[in-house]
């Protein structure tokens, strides 16, 4: 049961309020005296917190000190006459959740203490989101709490000491140059360079004389020699993004430095030999390209000596909550309150696709701290892209409210249970096959079987 402390000093208001919240199934511990208040919270924990400001000798202003001090957590309502409106939102600056005017309204009054029921609520499910996030959290800036991730993870503590090449595959925004430099961080080349480039982002021409260098007169513009992004990365890695896009002709002259460990400048005559790691990255299916002509067979060979998949997250949807939890604390000003994340919000962005992925994911956090207010992330605050693409989640939140949960359920449970409905019908149309049943859904073989065996616990 909720657990509200109540204190004020006039003997009416006190009655009045207990009787008031007692009716709404709350379990009020009612005070008249704020000192006792402030030792009660040292031992007990509550849920609220409902003071007046105007009392003797200690305040409802050292009442919030005190609750801000051992139960950061709880939320503070100040009771306030009119001309004490100042101090309380002067309060409300310094940590209160919100303040009431006395006279006051009984729907105002019960409205503003379901508000701030419903954030501590949050509050609390953040809490558990970062302690897992924690407990989970294999490697720097690394979420890792679906099983595909961790075995990303695994993969790379294994392979980080060891020199091996790697090409690490997964769709744009999935987080492929993060694994690179992972595996760079915990291998013995820490120390040295990490250099990444964009094959995709700069001409043949331009590409040749970045990653090898050129001698002085080797082409217009070539008015002194140029080191190469190998030579800089010497005793260290190199990381090629969207290797596929590497013409074809460059492709030829990386096999040669893969093989012979030796770099020769654009123009040049001489060779000079090379310690580089080497991690490639693919948005597309380097099969695909070879089958075009478009990539070269031997080199992919060589680039693929350890392959790693990164699943989009629409594949891994564990990962959703505890990467918010990881940007919303990323985000936040240093000595700025943490934003909490109401339920609606969460279920939206479980339920959205992320086509962009992980940084589609990022930018919209960043979009919804921007626009929340009151120190909560709302449905509303997150983008329109989101929001419209998730409508069941706001008529399954309209549903659930009518049937009261579908009696007792939890919305969430009333997705879940939505979603496991529609699975079933899926794999029965497949004839049971799940393989094919998994691919129609665009998730995984464990992720059905996962949705499959979820029990209600609500």
């Amino acid at each position: 049961m909720i657990k509200i402390l109540l204190v004020d000093d006039e003997p009416s208001i006190l009655s009045v309020l207990t009787t008031l919240l007692r009716k709404q199934d709350y379990e009020v511990k009612p005070l008249s005296d704020g000192a006792e208040a402030v030792e009660l919270v040292k031992d007990e924990k509550f849920d609220l917190v409902l003071t007046d400001i105007r009392m003797s000798p200690i305040d409802g202003l050292q009442v919030l000190k005190a609750m801000q001090e051992v139960q950061p957590q709880t939320p503070v309502i100040l009771l306030t006459g009119f001309g004490s409106v100042k101090t309380a939102v002067d309060a409300m600056k310094g940590g209160a959740f919100d303040y009431v005017t006395k006279p006051f309204k009984v729907d105002e009054l019960l409205m503003t203490v379901k508000r701030a029921l419903e954030y501590h609520n949050v509050m609390l499910e953040n809490t558990v989101l970062r302690n897992q996030l924690e407990a989970k959290y294999r490697l720097d800036n690394i979420v890792a709490t679906s099983e595909s991730m961790r075995k990303v993870c695994d993969m790379v503590e294994r392979i980080a000491p060891t020199n091996a090449t790697v090409l690490v595959m997964g769709e744009s925004g999935t987080g492929k140059e993060l694994i690179a430099k992972a595996i760079h961080n915990y291998s013995n080349r820490r120390d040295k360079e990490f250099i990444a480039v964009n094959c995709a982002a700069m001409p043949e021409a331009l590409l040749e004389s970045e990653m090898f260098g050129h001698v002085k007169g080797s082409f217009t513009g070539a008015s002194a020699d140029k080191k190469g992004l190998f030579e800089a990365a010497d005793g260290g890695t190199i990381f090629l993004d969207e290797i596929s896009s590497m013409p074809l002709s460059i492709q030829a002259k990386f096999l040669r430095v893969l093989q012979d460990k030796q770099i020769r400048r654009v123009g040049g005559t001489q060779s000079q030999e090379v310690d580089v790691r080497v991690i490639a990255a693919s948005n597309e299916s380097l099969e695909e390209k070879i089958k075009t002509e478009e990539f070269r067979e031997d080199l992919y060979y060589r680039i693929s000596v350890i392959p790693i998949v990164i699943e989009p997250l629409r594949k891994r949807p564990d990962d959703i909550l505890p990467l918010v939890s990881y940007f919303i604390q990323r985000e936040k000003k240093q000595g700025e309150e943490t934003p909490a994340m109401d339920k609606l919000a969460q279920l939206t962005l479980e339920h959205y696709a992320w086509p962009g992925n992980v940084r589609e994911l990022e930018n919209a956090i960043r979009h919804a701290i921007a626009f929340a207010t009151e120190n909560t992330i709302r449905r509303e605050d997150l983008p329109a892209k989101i929001i419209d693409a998730t409508k069941e989640v706001e008529n399954a939140d309209a549903l659930g409210s009518k049937l009261d949960g579908d009696r007792g359920k939890s919305l969430k449970a009333f997705l879940k249970n939505k979603e496991r409905e529609y699975v079933a019908e899926i794999l029965e149309s497949m004839d049971g096959d799940k393989k094919k049943a998994a691919d129609k859904l665009n998730i995984s073989v464990q992720t059905l079987n996962r949705k499959m065996q979820l029990e209600d616990k609500s």
